[in-house]
């Protein structure tokens, strides 16, 4: 396909947005506006724009990729995902409001203590930094080799585009755009994913039963995977439990997707978006995996080589791009770019105001329309795409695995310590040494480390994605052995 035909698409989304944001900014961009959307958002706008964002480019390339390798075995671990987003909706949520915060790491301040909110705050830009750099890479890798390799572009020049692209419409409306630029982004997906196992099904010669049957008689649709506890990292119950404890804390515990739910009216908006997008998730992941058995049947059929491919990250785009006509290409980019920036704006805004309330105390201002704070916050968000972009180079030099299995591989050293953290303020009545906590956050990811290069060794055992369970099993721990009796700070 010819790459100014999807550099015109590419400039005409983005045109789209910026107008969007035009109009949702124009009358009010304060701060208010930018980091909870002066908490009038709508449930259902939410929870819709909360799919593209949750979903992002890795469900739409790397999910489907991993198929030929893992089969459905991933369900397992979308099947988690479910009960984990059941929990935040009655436990996490509940809290939240209930304290009435911007940022959900003040918790651990009226909690725990100064050192303990700093240690989480700082978890959360740490992790949300690599993970949504992980994401924003995927996109580019696509974008550098099917449009910008034709004019000799740099990569970093085309990470530096697409930045500067999200920069321009969410610097100034923040949150409040975003609930409404990811509702559009959402139903780009939505649209893309359909149509492109339409696509694929015709060109493989089969209506909607025979898609059906093909993918479920093909040898990638097993999804329960029983065998070999100690050994595999594919087991059901290692799946299932990394999948519950994996979203809590990249979730339920993470600035980002909770921004979102905190920018409601009621709790009980904020529930109903909760379960209403889990429901949709679970579904929307059935269709991702049933893509990549589709690709995997194209490619044996017209006899590409996924072996030569350098990840199995490259074999949608390979097959969308090259191989079918320029409609399914254009959609194949059309969901992709959603799914990706989707989730990097969102990410963005959500580092831009945790910085600002956890680390400049935004929040303890008097006049929240103070131009010098306004200023401030621009200064924050371009600081940190600035910070994507050198992560995500680093990230290029260095991978050599398919990118879903770096991000959550990331989000089991980087959000363990937040799942210890919150687990032992919520669950103990105990008190920590708070000077402490800054280095217990650091010794439980190394010793996580220490054990999971060693386990098979040691223990005869891989660990999966339950790596977080232990990472933040050993930061609860750590808390309890160095903690005081007793507390007698807030009870929550």
């Amino acid at each position: 396909m010819s790459p100014i035909i999807l550099l015109s698409f590419l400039l005409g989304y983005f045109a789209l947005l910026i107008g969007v944001s035009y109009f949702t900014s124009r009358n009010n961009s304060d701060n208010a506006s930018f980091f909870i959307a002066n908490r009038n958002s709508k449930w259902y706008l939410v929870a819709f724009g909360m799919i593209g964002t949750a979903l992002s480019g890795v469900t739409f390339i790397s999910v489907p990729g991993a198929v030929g390798k893992s089969e459905f075995g991933y369900f397992q671990f979308i099947l988690g995902n479910a009960v984990g987003f059941v929990i935040i909706a009655t436990v996490l949520l509940p809290l939240y409001y209930r304290l009435n915060i911007i940022s959900i790491y003040t918790y651990l301040e009226r909690r725990l203590g100064f050192w303990s909110y700093k240690s989480g705050a700082v978890i959360f830009l740490v992790s949300r930094t690599i993970g949504s750099s992980f994401r924003l890479y995927l996109v580019a890798i696509v974008l550098q080799k099917f449009i910008f390799d034709a004019w000799n572009v740099p990569f970093w020049l085309t990470i530096v585009i697409c930045l500067v692209l999200i920069w321009l419409y969410t610097h100034k409306g923040g949150l409040k755009t975003i609930i409404i630029t990811d509702t559009l982004q959402t139903v780009f997906l939505l649209l893309s994913v359909v149509l492109s196992i339409i696509f694929i099904a015709r060109s493989l010669n089969l209506d909607i039963a025979g898609t059906f049957e093909a993918v479920k008689n093909s040898s990638y649709s097993k999804i329960f995977f029983w065998e070999d506890f100690m050994g595999s990292k594919t087991h059901f119950i290692k799946q299932f439990l990394g999948g519950i404890f994996v979203t809590i804390a990249m979730t339920g515990l993470d600035q980002d997707l909770m921004q979102k739910n905190l920018s409601m009216k009621t709790i009980g908006e904020a529930q109903k978006n909760m379960f209403t997008f889990t429901a949709v998730f679970v579904v929307m992941n059935i269709f991702f995996l049933s893509v990549g058995a589709l690709l995997y049947l194209f490619a044996a059929k017209n006899g590409i080589d996924v072996a030569a491919l350098k990840t199995p990250d490259h074999l949608y785009p390979e097959i969308a791009l090259n191989y079918l006509n320029v409609i399914p290409g254009i959609i194949f980019m059309l969901g992709l770019t959603a799914a990706t920036f989707a989730t990097t704006d969102s990410a963005l805004t959500a580092l831009t105001t945790s910085f600002c309330v956890d680390f400049l105390h935004f929040d303890k201002k008097a006049d929240q329309n103070d131009p010098k704070l306004v200023s401030k916050r621009h200064y924050v968000h371009v600081g940190f795409s600035i910070l994507m972009v050198l992560v995500i180079m680093v990230f290029k030099l260095i991978n050599d695995d398919s990118v879903v299995n770096a991000i959550f591989k990331a989000a089991g050293y980087t959000y363990g310590p937040l799942v210890g953290l919150f687990g032992f303020g919520m669950l103990t009545k105990k008190a920590v040494t708070d000077k402490l906590v800054p280095y217990i956050c650091i010794v439980s990811p190394i010793l996580c480390y220490i054990i999971d290069i060693n386990s098979l060794n040691w223990f005869n055992y891989a660990l999966g994605f339950e790596l977080i369970i232990l990472n933040g099993l050993i930061t609860f721990i750590l808390l309890w052995i160095t903690g005081k009796q007793t507390t007698t700070q807030t009870k929550f």
